[in-house]
């Protein structure tokens, strides 16, 4: 993940103007400008790592948007510091370190609550994904997200599912060609649909096409369909479908998978498990930072 990018870089700015974190009345009206602090994230559950590499980078954009608005002077920076053993897909036990961050102790608390937010939000994807990984371990199945992803969050909602072991989906609309059923609806039906995606299509992107029933997946093969996405059905219907289709193009499945039943999905023989869950239900992390007068460095936690 490139943490500089213009997206991630949008987002943050987003997120702390939102915050009016430049305003942070509390703050500015309690603590010294002049204080120094530390600060310590640490996890109160377990749960899988994501966004790490946001930390550092909401700090330079709060200092950044403080010199752009001509509200202070240029502040010391604030350090962030990480064991080695953490990073972005790691496994954490409670009470484990995360970050360590030195600084103003005005940056750490104006920041303080988007750097959770992020991190929580990004931390609950990653875990729910992980879950889902491991329930259909030992199977050549992969794990997708979709595009139900939180408004503006996407980039980082999909990082975080990679973060967990899964794989994502198209990115956008202009990614590939997924003919669901109101494309259908609205095309004419699935042949019509599948030959003008095939006339118009981009070289590079994928023909996929929403299938619920035996003879529309009949309908699509014939039509040129590179990949049949399998439409809320049970795993006998699945297995059933994945026979007739017989290796000819790889089979993904969609709509109401859950963590009781992902195994049983991925024993059918189909190449792909997407789960909108993923993105649109991860309950976020228990994640918190203290902040305490600065002093020695406090070394990290076991």
């Amino acid at each position: 993940m490139d943490w500089n990018s213009p997206r991630v870089t949008s987002l943050i700015e987003r997120a702390l103007n939102e915050d009016h974190a430049l305003a942070d009345a509390t703050t500015l009206q309690t603590v010294a400008a002049t204080q120094m602090a530390q600060a310590e994230i640490v996890a109160k559950q377990e749960c899988v790592l994501a966004g790490l590499g946001l930390v550092p980078r909401v700090f330079e954009l709060f200092l950044s948007l403080g010199l752009k608005a001509g509200q202070a002077e240029q502040q010391p920076p604030v350090v962030v510091t990480s064991h080695p053993e953490i990073f972005d897909g790691v496994r954490l036990r409670p009470g484990q370190t995360v970050a360590v961050l030195r600084g103003p102790a005005r940056s750490l608390l104006s920041c303080e609550r988007v750097t959770l937010n992020l991190l929580q939000r990004l931390g609950g994807i990653a875990t729910l994904t992980r879950q889902f990984v491991d329930a259909v371990k030992g199977l050549p199945v992969r794990i997708l997200d979709t595009r139900k992803t939180a408004p503006g969050m996407r980039v980082l909602d999909k990082y975080a599912v990679t973060c967990g072991g899964g794989h994502n989906h198209r990115a956008d609309l202009s990614d590939a060609i997924l003919i669901k059923n109101n494309h259908i609806r609205l095309a004419g039906g699935i042949g019509a649909a599948l030959g003008r995606a095939h006339q118009r299509r981009r070289a590079h992107q994928l023909i996929e096409i929403e299938v619920r029933t035996m003879e529309e997946i009949r309908e699509a093969l014939e039509g040129g369909a590179e990949r049949l996405l399998l439409d809320n059905m049970n795993p006998a219907q699945v297995r059933a479908a994945v026979a007739l289709i017989a290796g000819r193009v790889p089979v993904e499945v969609s709509g109401g998978v859950r963590l009781d039943t992902v195994r049983a999905y991925a024993e059918t023989g189909a190449q792909f498990i997407s789960v909108g869950a993923l993105t649109h239900s991860a309950p976020a992390v228990d994640l918190s930072m203290t902040i305490i007068p600065v002093g020695p460095l406090v070394p990290f936690s076991a």
